[in-house]
């Protein structure tokens, strides 16, 4: 996920890709800013998106603006009542990712340009109502969120967070701010995680990443739950459980992140889902 504020040099940031090497989902239908041409597919759609990635041909794709599926499908329904739309627009967002991650092949990348909003704790991925802020977090989705900034006209990346936001990169992968160039992106995953070679076909879940959690990250997240004040059946509730020792890894792993952003209760109470 590429974060940045309209302007801020994120589409720019295609500049060096190759016609041949790249797919771009162009859901606002706004020209390139700049003169080389790429593949791009106009006023895309879920259902556009969905069924170019349920069989994807390329190893690189890019979501020029994200946000704008959200956006647009709230436009849509603006005359509707109720907040069943909400609950849809957030589970249309949530299944892409999922079949960006469980649908495509390993080595298939899928950059989301997405615009930001501030809020009280700092600058976020925007988003359309309050079930994907509430319950997911868009970003933790993801494993690299870079965010583009611009400075004294000068474009850049910055890879990992400066307490005010939600950008980040696995440990050593970027220095702390490169050039926005998403080739040089594109190279420097490949390169990191060795996808030279990965076999096609969807990609799967980490052996680790599915097992059951043991007793001492049991103890360890109903002991943070008790810290933060957060009620333990409401966090077994978000994940459709009956109780912690039901938790896979990778479920106990983004629970004790997001309990980790929360106040412990002596500072703030809090109550209710994660």
């Amino acid at each position: 996920m590429i974060l940045g504020a309209s302007g801020s040099g994120k589409s720019t940031s295609m500049r060096n890709l190759n016609i041949e090497e790249v797919g771009i989902f162009n859901v606002a239908s706004k020209p390139l800013p700049f003169r080389k041409k790429l593949n791009k597919a106009d006023g895309a759609t879920y259902g556009t998106i969905t069924k170019s990635l349920s069989n994807a041909k390329l190893k690189m794709y890019v979501i020029d603006d994200s946000q704008y599926l959200m956006a647009f499908e709230m436009f849509d329904k603006a005359k509707e009542t109720g907040y069943g739309k909400f609950t849809d627009m957030a589970l249309h967002f949530k299944a892409l990712i999922d079949l960006v991650v469980k649908g495509t092949p390993a080595d298939c990348i899928v950059y989301f340009l997405h615009h930001t909003q501030k809020t009280e704790l700092g600058t976020k991925a925007k988003t359309v109502g309050k079930m994907l802020d509430d319950q997911i977090t868009v970003e933790g989705l993801f494993s690299i969120v870079l965010g583009a900034k611009t400075e004294n006209g000068k474009y850049t990346f910055t890879t990992q967070s400066d307490g005010t936001d939600t950008i980040k990169s696995p440990m050593e992968m970027f220095p702390a701010e490169i050039d926005n160039d998403l080739k040089l992106v594109d190279t420097t995953i490949r390169a990191y995680w060795e996808f030279d070679g990965i076999p096609e076909g969807p990609s799967t879940v980490s052996p680790i990443e599915s097992t059951k959690i043991d007793k001492n990250k049991v103890d360890a997240i109903k002991a943070t739950a008790e810290r933060k004040g957060i009620n333990q059946k409401s966090i077994c509730d978000a994940y459709q459980i009956d109780k912690f020792e039901d938790m896979i890894y990778g479920e106990w792993k983004e629970a004790i992140s997001k309990l980790e952003l929360r106040p412990d209760k002596k500072i703030n109470p809090l109550d209710g889902l994660i």
